[in-house]
């Protein structure tokens, strides 16, 4: 079982690596004035810091050099 999460920990940590965010597309609501409803697409960003996957590869290598046989 520890085998399986330390290896689940090194791929999340690669991706991370590899993948440092993602942008998605939100649709808003500019005006609403009763039957009169404008919107506009705005695109969100989430990123995170590359250390983070560095973290995780390491400790997924930890984890899995650890587990018993």
């Amino acid at each position: 079982m520890n085998k399986a999460i330390g290896i689940v920990l090194i791929i999340v940590g690669a991706a991370m690596l590899i993948w440092t965010g993602f942008t998605y597309t939100k649709k808003e609501k500019i005006i609403d004035a009763g039957p009169i409803q404008v919107s506009a697409d705005r695109e969100k960003t989430v990123n995170w810091p590359p250390y983070l996957g560095g973290l995780l590869v390491i400790g997924g290598i930890v984890v899995v050099a650890t587990s018993k046989k």
